[in-house]
Order: structure tokens, then sequence, then C-alpha cells
């Protein structure tokens, strides 16, 4: 029995230690925290900041990414975010302070903030950049010398998980490939897919995704997905067709241009052109007491290169069209990049984009966080409209 106690203590050991070498092996540009400089790191900069276990299975897949975020982030001259990592098989007493009940645990601590931020999203490259653009209000990755030019999205691509995918594809037309990372036509399909997306990115009538068939078994089984890659055009959450073509942009791209009617061969209007057909109020810092003085006011504030903003803007414009000759309603909208605007977001604590907030008679009464669908923001600011004020009003909601 003490042979075999021992070689267990021996065996665990060597786990440890093997898979404290590899969380660390690429951890060149890591911050490395600790007891002794934890709260000093973290009154010098915005910290993003993991919190893990060597042995953890979780934490060991998330490592790559990590320390590819702290590459690119950390390595910037004047970065306005840092990349670290606690141990807390190391600094326990640490991680308790910050409530640390599992690994890895993820947390944005904002320069001069008294509390932090727990992230909660997806675990790949591109949601935790959104998540850290959100909590800046700003991009990370633009060029500092061509500041008039915002920056593309991250990724145009979704990437669908156990928790996302059938939410995604219960309304609209979905064009989704079904991969294994270790595939080999994946693999050489996986740019082309990530061109098709970029190619459709402000196309409303349809999304381009993926999901990974080797973490998402139970998906693909339902889907009847049977060899890799697998392109499935999706609507409402039924699989209407296999695609079997060519695997070419362009051959891609005809393929969901004949489906959604040609749309995304339609020459976009001018953003002035925009601009001036929108029927949502464009508020600012000088107007905006006046616009949410007397009724309902419902306010989105955003900032032009934020991924999530852009989304949400033709629903948006959807929204302040369902209420146009409404006595009570009126739908607005803040840019919070603009330099007249930035105390009046922060006046009206703005953290992250979008953010939307209801107003009634002058006054902040509620801010949503609930599904950005037209439906949802329509019931939102429907039941902030009291039975008074409907009275007064020539057109039911």
């Amino acid at each position: 029995m003490n042979v075999i106690l021992k070689f267990l203590i021996f065996a665990s050991a060597f786990l440890y230690l093997a898979a404290a070498d590899a969380d660390s092996e690429d951890d060149v540009h890591m911050i490395k925290l600790t007891n002794d400089n934890f709260d000093d790191e973290i009154k010098t900069n915005n910290y993003f900041i993991k919190f893990y276990a060597p042995w953890c299975g979780h934490c060991q897949k998330l490592a790559p990414i990590w320390s590819e975020l702290a590459e690119k982030l950390n390595t910037k001259s004047g970065g306005k975010v840092k990349i670290g990592k606690v141990d807390c098989t190391l600094h326990n007493d640490l991680c308790s302070q910050h409530d640390v009940t599992g690994y890895p645990t993820l947390k944005f601590f904002k320069l001069g903030a008294e509390d932090s931020n727990k992230y909660r999203g997806g675990r790949d490259f591109s949601s935790l950049v959104t998540f850290i653009e959100e909590q800046l209000g700003e991009s990370v990755f633009d060029d500092e010398n061509s500041v008039d030019e915002p920056p593309k999205p991250v990724s145009a691509l979704v990437e669908l998980t156990e928790q996302t995918f059938a939410k995604h594809v219960s309304l609209g037309k979905h064009f989704v490939k079904f991969y294994a990372p270790w595939c080999g036509h994946c693999q050489k399909l996986a740019p082309v897919w990530d061109e098709l997306a970029r190619t459709f990115e402000h196309d409303t009538s349809v999304k381009i995704a993926k999901i990974d068939c080797t973490q998402y078994r139970p998906i693909c089984t339902e889907f009847d997905v049977k060899g890799y890659p697998t392109l499935l055009w999706i609507e409402d959450g039924k699989k209407i067709e296999k695609y079997s073509g060519s695997r070419a942009h362009e051959d891609l791209k005809a393929y969901v241009d004949k489906i959604i009617g040609g749309k995304a061969d339609q020459v976009e209007k001018s953003e002035t052109d925009k601009e001036n057909a929108s029927v949502v109020l464009h508020l600012t810092k000088g107007d905006f007491d006046h616009a949410i003085q007397n009724g309902v006011t419902c306010v989105k504030f955003y900032a032009p290169w934020c991924g999530h903003c852009k989304r949400l803007a033709p629903t948006w414009e959807q929204l302040a069209q369902k209420f146009i000759g409404h006595n009570v309603v009126k739908i607005g909208k803040v840019d919070c990049t603009l330099e007249n605007n930035k105390e009046l977001c922060t006046e009206q604590e703005v953290n992250g984009f979008p953010t939307v907030f209801i107003y009634k008679n002058g006054e902040k009464v509620s801010e949503y966080n609930g599904n950005r669908s037209l439906d949802d923001l329509y019931n939102f600011v429907s039941k902030h409209v009291s039975l008074s004020d409907k009275a007064v009003d020539h057109e039911e909601l």
C-alpha cells in the first residue's frame, strides 16, 4: 500500500510539473502576477487577468490563446491594456481575495475602477478581444497614425458552441460549416470561409458560421453530419440543404447570393445617404437633455468601430421606424467617439458598446441587457409606455 501511495504522489507531482511547464513555455510576453506585485501592477494600467491552476484542463486549453493575447497586446508601445495571469496554486490568498471559485476565471481590472468585471463569454481569441474593446470603449488594434478610419471587426465569422447554436440558427438564414480541426480539407477551406464571412459581414439577411464537431458532437449528429467539412444551409432552425459544389470563394458567394436573392450584389448607399434616410434621432451633448425631457426616449450609446454596434444598427433603424408618428416614444443614438459627446457618455455611465438606456420625462429608468432582436427591443420600449401615455397617442403600440 505504501508503494502504491508513493507512486501516486510521484505521478501527481510529475503531472503538475508537466502542466506547469506546458503552461509557461510560450509565456515570454506574459505578465505573471503574484501576491507581491498584483496591487501595484493594476494601479499602472488596465489589466485582463487569468486566474488559473496549472493542472486544470480548461486552463491548459486556454493557455496558447492567452499567450497570443499577451504577445499582441503586451508588446504594444503605450498599450491600452495588459494581459496577465495568477497561478492560484501558488497564490491562493490572492485568488480568494478576488472571489476565484473555479478555473480559469478571467477578470478585467479597469484602471481607477473599484471593482473588476468577470468575463463569461467564449474563450476564443475574437471573443476575448471584443470583450476587452467593450471594457475600454475603443479598439486595441487601431493604427494610431490613421485615426480617421475605424478598424474592422476582429472577425465576421460566428463561432458557434453547444450553448449558442440553437438560439443563433433559430431565426433567419444561416450558412454553417461543420468541421474538425484535424481535417485537411477543413484546414484548406478555413481562410476561404473567413473571406466568405467578411463578404457578407454587413448583410443582415444571412449569417456565416462554423461549429467544431470534435467539441460539440451531439449537434453535428443531430444535423446528420457524417464527414468533414459539411456545409449546410439552415433557415429558422431547420436544415434546408447540403452544399456540394466547389469550395472556391466565388462559387460559395454565388450560392449564397442565389438563395438570398442577390442582396449581396446590391450597391450600398453612401454613409451620408444612410444618415439622411435614418429615422433615428442623432443626439449630442448639446441637445441630449432637451430630447429626453418629455415622454419615453430609448437611446443607444455606440462607437462606429464596434462590431456589436454595427450588427445592431439595422435593427435599431427598424425599431425607430416602428415608432414613427408616436407622440410619446423617441428612438435615438449617441456616437461616444465624437469629442463633444465623450463627456455625455461618461456622465451617463456608459461602460461598453453598445449600451442601451431608456429615459422617461428626463430621468434614466432602465438599462437594456436582453436579446438584441427587434421584437425584444420593441417589447422593452413598449412596457415603459404607461396607460396614460397611450391614451394621448393616436396609434396603439
